[in-house]
C-alpha cells in the first residue's frame, strides 16, 4: 500500500503533516525464551484516516489529498 499524499491549499505546503490514523491490525507476536518481542508480521484489516493538519499553517480544513484516485478530496471527506 503506498501512503497518499497531501498539500495544503492555504500556504503550499507539499512536505509536513501531522496525520492521525485509527488503525486495526492482526499481528504475529514472538516472544523469546527471555521475554523479548518481535513483531514478525503485521496486516492491516482496516484504517481510517481522522485528521490532517498542516504543519507549517496549522490548517486541517484546506488540506487536500491527491495522487490517488481520492483526487481532491478533504481529510475530512473520508
Amino acid at each position: 500500500m503506498v501512503a497518499p499524499r497531501y498539500r495544503c491549499v492555504a500556504c503550499g505546503n507539499l512536505t509536513r503533516f501531522d496525520v492521525t490514523v485509527n488503525r486495526c491490525s492482526r499481528a504475529y507476536y514472538h516472544y523469546t525464551v527471555g521475554g523479548a518481542l518481535t513483531i514478525e508480521s503485521e496486516d492491516v484489516v482496516a484504517e481510517v484516516v481522522d485528521e490532517v493538519t498542516c504543519r507549517w499553517c496549522g490548517s486541517s480544513s484546506a488540506v487536500q489529498r491527491f495522487g490517488d484516485d481520492q483526487g481532491n478530496a478533504t481529510a475530512g471527506d473520508r
